[in-house]
């Protein structure tokens, strides 16, 4: 069984037992504030307790803030939220226990099942008004109303997570530089006068949920804060694919002054007489989840709906506007990924300038790896001023995108930066990808950009119709799908077209990872409320379907095993993987091997027929599905890490992955064991965490990691113990 505590030296070790008289048996999720952990009240009340991350615990500030969360939280608990049953925002520990609420955020249903109905979108609508309504009543804004704060039930919609409300009464108020929010759901005001947000906020964020509801995205779209928060204060929402009946009634929502909103009694008024029809809100498919006995351990996954309690811990750090690029070699504190009050002040241009100079003033800073290899000098670069480097290797060369850095061409020897092409700050940085004898980088605006290997010349562009969010390398084609459900395949050395065409018995075609050694890629759907997938593969040069096969559950292809085997995960009601399949094309077999518990969203990596499946809490767990007669656990590792990467595999059978705070770890294959780990990167002497950890790369017996102090570095691969 799972420990209570976890071993380490991470901040996740010092999770207690206890918050109050609350025994936590299981956790939940964990975010960049705190941890939620799984509890039961003395009367068998299910609770999902927030404990507030020790660090944050001493500052005055967060205590503040905190207490304000549990004082609005009291203000606002009835049928739309999610009940306070007891909290101590004075404990050595601040906590907070509400009552456990089964179901999916709105997030992760239209993700999974894609857009709602007009019938459940018009019951929504309804659902949501009447919750703000009632919220407003309490004297509360909301503030960060998002579809990762809706959780669906068979009672209607519940809003969660208070962590950033006001009550319009409180005199704890914005500070001046500070936004606090998630820029898609966003209202003007809040960027541009944060001091005078009232309750017309969140119905300008109630408008944002129910395009996203409706559509998929949201009516102000891009990758980029920054491009969403001016397209917020100055552009107009873009309600394609809403129905007819609610576009006007949610184009008033999303109204630039807050006097012109509707209400919620108004909204309310707007949908009136009820629709029998919207009765059908929660799909059908959808099943209670699986809860843990009374003293079941720390679980390695939760349900959406434990998810979705904690998942507003890392939105609800303010927004800092951004300072200033420093010249040289100078490093600043990081602010937090978010957006400037300044960005939104003025029209966006050009996020990725090519220059054709070649260096940058920043150098490596040299030191022996250590251990039995003594003769490989490791080494590290400072890449970017703050942010988490990406990086590629190709053709024996390093390439890295960072934030302010486009893309950058690294020496895999020594980390010298050969040249490299500014970017946005800020930007979302995304791996450089290889294709055609090319390198392409991601712009801000979602153009993918292609790059020579030697000098860094840029050759072509997607241009902006074409976002990165299809591109799907293979080879040397990159596959695009289309908005009219047909696909396309694009030579990836010149950026012209190869064909274009649907891919017969698809309708959404997404792709799985390029296989090398068939030259096949797999193509599958979801269909049937997630019940069965259909599976192909690709020839990526001509578009060409090989085989295709209808398989049972909601499956999503990892990679290739041996012998032309296909592997897929599987994924139950709650969206938490439960087994792996394996599909042997030459006969058509089907096996499914069971986990010994569902993990929440785990990263993957196969090497052969065995999978390796790294949870969020750190939990390491290999597979083998060639085994008989279904299967076995080879072994399992706690390496007491939360907030990891996708694992890479070495030579030696040595898998890589790395950590929030930039510590790199190794581990042993054959035995599950942990070979070694680097330590965290600080910055000015304070360890950061990264939001979104990159994978490392491994290139022959050399390992480069990044960390979120802007730093690139390399290790050797053959002495993990001496890092």
């Amino acid at each position: 069984m799972p420990p209570l505590r976890r071993p380490g030296a991470d901040r996740e070790a010092e999770e207690p037992e206890y918050a109050g008289d609350y025994r936590l048996q299981a956790n939940l999720g964990s975010g960049g504030m705190g941890v939620v952990h799984l509890a039961t009240s003395a009367s068998g009340l299910r609770l999902a307790v927030k404990v507030v991350h020790g660090q944050y615990a001493e500052d005055p500030e967060f205590r503040a803030r905190f207490r304000q969360e549990v004082a609005a939280a009291r203000r606002v608990s009835g049928a739309f939220t999610a009940p306070v049953v007891d909290a101590d925002p004075d404990a050595v520990r601040p906590w907070m226990a509400t009552l456990y609420v089964p179901g999916p955020t709105l997030a992760d249903q239209v993700k999974r099942n894609g857009p709602l109905s007009p019938a459940e979108l018009r019951r929504l609508t309804a659902g949501l008004a009447e919750a703000l309504r009632d919220i407003h009543r309490a004297g509360v804004v909301h503030r960060d109303l998002k579809p990762s704060n809706v959780l669906l039930t068979d009672t209607g919609p519940k809003v969660i997570d208070f962590g950033i409300s006001r009550p319009v009464d409180s005199d704890l108020r914005t500070e001046t530089g500070k936004l606090i929010g998630s820029p898609p759901f966003m209202a003007p005001e809040q960027f541009q006068r944060p001091r005078e947000v009232g309750p017309a906020a969140d119905v300008f964020a109630l408008g944002s949920v129910l395009v996203h509801a409706a559509t998929g995205h949201g009516p102000f779209d891009s990758d980029s804060p920054y491009i969403v928060a001016y397209q917020v204060v100055h552009d107009e929402p873009d309600l394609t694919g809403l129905p007819d009946a609610l576009a006007p009634l949610v184009a008033r929502c999303l109204a630039k002054e807050a006097a012109e909103r509707p209400t919620p009694d108004e909204i309310m008024s707007a949908l009136q007489p009820p629709s029998y029809e919207a009765a059908a809100f929660i799909p059908a498919q959808r099943r209670p989840p699986t809860l843990p006995g009374p003293l079941p351990g720390a679980l390695p996954g939760a349900s959406p709906a434990a998810a979705a309690a904690s998942a507003a811990w890392d939105a609800d750090t303010p927004v800092r506007a951004p300072v200033p690029r420093a010249r040289g070699r100078r490093r600043l504190r990081p602010s937090v990924v978010a957006v400037a009050v300044l960005a939104v002040l003025a029209a966006g241009g050009a996020f990725v300038a090519l220059r054709t100079d070649a260096g940058d003033a920043t150098g490596p800073r040299s030191h022996p790896a250590g251990g039995a290899a003594a003769a490989f000098e490791g080494w590290e670069t400072v890449l970017g001023e703050s942010g988490t480097p990406a990086c590629v290797s190709a053709a024996d060369a390093l390439y890295c995108s960072a934030p302010g850095v486009a893309l950058a061409r690294l020496d895999p020897a020594s980390g010298r930066v050969l040249w490299s092409r500014p970017g946005a700050d800020g930007a979302r940085v995304s791996a450089p990808v290889a294709f055609g004898g090319l390198v392409g980088a991601v712009a801000d605006d979602g153009t993918l950009r292609a790059f020579g290997a030697d000098r860094g010349a840029p050759v072509w562009d997607t241009g902006t119709a074409a976002r990165q969010e299809g591109a799907n390398p293979a080879g040397d084609t990159l596959l695009y799908p289309t908005s009219t459900s047909a696909v396309r395949g694009v030579d990836g050395a010149t950026g012209k077209q190869r064909w274009r065409h649907p891919l017969p018995g698809f309708t959404a075609p997404r792709f799985g990872p390029y296989d090398e050694a068939s030259g096949l890629v797999p193509v599958f759907e979801t269909t049937g409320g997630a019940s069965r997938t259909t599976l192909a593969a690709l020839r990526p040069e001509t578009g060409e379907i090989v085989r295709r096969q209808r398989l049972a559950g909601d499956l999503v292809p990892v990679g290739a095993g041996a012998n032309g085997v296909v592997l897929l995960r599987s994924s139950n009601a709650d969206s938490q993987t439960d087994a792996v399949v394996r599909y042997d094309p030459a006969d058509g077999s089907v096996r499914r091997i069971a986990l010994p518990y569902p993990l929440d969203d785990p990263r993957i990596a196969v090497l052969g027929d065995t999978v390796h499946l790294l949870d969020s809490a750190g939990r390491l767990t290999a597979l083998d599905t060639a085994a008989a007669p279904a299967g076995r656990v080879l072994w399992e590792l706690e390496t007491a890490a939360g907030n990891v990467s996708a694992p890479v595999l070495g030579p030696g059978g040595r898998l890589y992955f790395s950590v929030a705070d930039g510590r790199l770890l190794a581990v042993d294959t054959e035995r599950g064991a942990l070979l070694g780990q680097t330590g965290p990167r600080l910055r000015d002497g304070r360890l950061e965490y990264a939001t979104t950890v990159p994978a490392p790369v491994v290139a022959g017996d050399t390992v480069f990691g990044t960390a979120p102090d802007g730093s690139v570095f390399a290790v050797d691969g053959r002495d993990p113990a001496g890092w």
